[in-house]
């Protein structure tokens, strides 16, 4: 089996995403045609799962990701439970639900959550933190760690630089430090590697047993050489986790496979350990 921990909603009600009217290299930033997809954006689910099994991908995890413009003040993605809901409820055993967190909407935001988790079946929590401008380990962060541990769920934060035109600062890895501390129960992804602070993410993988390391948004092979040995190592191997970022799946699973793991670690790396983190 193989799964991949983050996708965002690509069916046509999302075809102009990713919204580039935020990021500072707009309109140079390369489709995901240019990249290698065949068919984007998606019109429909059946066209995601066909591209899913012509790659031998058997879940996928999408995300109901919520955006706030740091330099604009408004959230300029704010998918919504039943976005995401389309793909889980026709495919249930295809596709993974990832609620969204708004800490400037704690109530509201708690509330969707529950829902999305308890009559939708989500598996977790996707953060995208940067443009509230605020850090990982902020107190309006907290209730959202409380209820993912009420729920049993896992929390997704992206980490480590951001595309869109916000500081980066705020996803540095090593606020996860305080939030595995003060939530030991509680599941966290650090996703996207945690760039340019690699090492950060690590280190708190290291020390916390309920921290895992995300790769996704990344080809692997443009992984930074310290990411691969983590990989491969004789604990790293049961914390790193596969994903996309909607980047091409045959591309990316053929890079994996030319990392040089030992069949182990990828095992783990594109299956096992996303069963473990989400309790598939």
């Amino acid at each position: 089996m193989i799964v991949d921990t983050h996708v965002h909603v690509f069916t046509d009600d999302r075809k102009n995403y990713p919204q580039i009217r935020d990021t500072p290299r707009a309109g140079s930033i390369p489709t995901i045609t240019e990249i290698g997809q065949t068919e984007w954006p998606l019109t429909t689910v059946e066209i995601l799962t066909k591209l899913m099994d012509e790659a031998g991908v058997d879940k996928v995890f999408i995300t109901q990701t919520k955006m706030w413009s740091y330099r604009n003040k408004w959230m300029y993605m704010d998918t919504k439970v039943e976005e995401v809901a389309q793909y889980t409820r026709r495919y249930p055993d295809r596709f993974v639900g990832l609620a969204g967190y708004n800490p400037f909407r704690i109530k509201e935001s708690l509330r969707e959550i529950e829902t999305a988790v308890t009559r939708h079946g989500f598996k977790g929590v996707y953060v995208h933190i940067f443009g509230f401008d605020i850090p990982l380990h902020d107190k309006k962060m907290y209730p959202l760690y409380a209820k993912c541990v009420e729920l049993d769920v896992a929390v997704s934060v992206q980490t480590g630089h951001v595309l869109e035109a916000m500081p980066s600062e705020h996803g540095r890895p090593m606020y996860l430090d305080y939030v595995a501390s003060d939530f030991p129960e509680l599941r966290i992804l650090g996703a996207h590697t945690g760039w340019p602070w690699v090492e950060e993410l690590m280190s708190v993988c290291y020390k916390w047993e309920n921290v895992w390391f995300g790769i996704d948004a990344w080809m692997p092979k443009y992984l930074k050489p310290e990411i691969v040995n983590f990989i491969g190592s004789r604990m790293g191997q049961d914390r790193a986790v596969w994903g996309t970022n909607g980047l091409p799946w045959k591309e990316s699973l053929d890079q994996v496979d030319a990392l040089g793991l030992k069949p182990e670690a990828r095992r783990k790396l594109i299956h096992a350990n996303a069963r473990e983190l989400f309790r598939l």
